[in-house]
């Protein structure tokens, strides 16, 4: 009998250490299994990690892009501010110095007017139109002179 008994805890043993291979084969499977999963989750992961990484990179490259075209736009206005700011001061010498020679043709006018008696002898009658007076040719051959740089400090 004894002999016997050996024979079925033998045979347990190895019922035993047969359902352990194959529980350890099943956890083996599993884990390959799992890692399998991890590591195409890693990768869809890396790949959306580097998907976002590239439009990110788009993004800055189109910002900059319309970040120099404003800059550019912001250059050229400012160039056409400075020009119009230039002709608008020569305009405004050259007013002033117009306003001036009006003020003093007028000044001349009002001395030489008619009821004064400025000039009016019977040898030389005062003319009326101002045009064939030679008193304002003298101020007609002058030129206007103005630039920007009268007004820069």
């Amino acid at each position: 009998m004894a002999s016997s008994s050996g024979n079925s805890s033998g045979s347990t043993q190895l019922q035993n250490s047969g359902s352990e291979e194959d529980l350890q084969h099943v956890m083996d499977q599993r884990k390959r299994k799992r890692m399998q999963s991890n590591r195409e989750s890693a990768r869809r992961s890396r790949m959306r990690k580097q998907k976002h990484l590239d439009d990110l990179m788009a993004q800055v490259a189109q910002f900059r892009k319309e970040n120099n075209e404003i800059l550019s736009s912001i250059n050229i206005t400012n160039q056409r501010y400075l020009t119009v700011e230039a002709d608008n001061s020569i305009l405004r010498a050259q007013f002033m110095e117009l306003s001036h020679r009006y003020q003093s043709l007028n000044e001349i006018l009002n001395y030489m007017n008619p009821s004064n008696g400025f000039f009016e002898t019977e040898d030389f009658p005062m003319t009326v139109d101002p045009f064939m007076n030679t008193m304002n040719y003298l101020c007609l051959n002058q030129p206007i002179m103005a630039s920007a740089d009268m007004f820069l400090c």
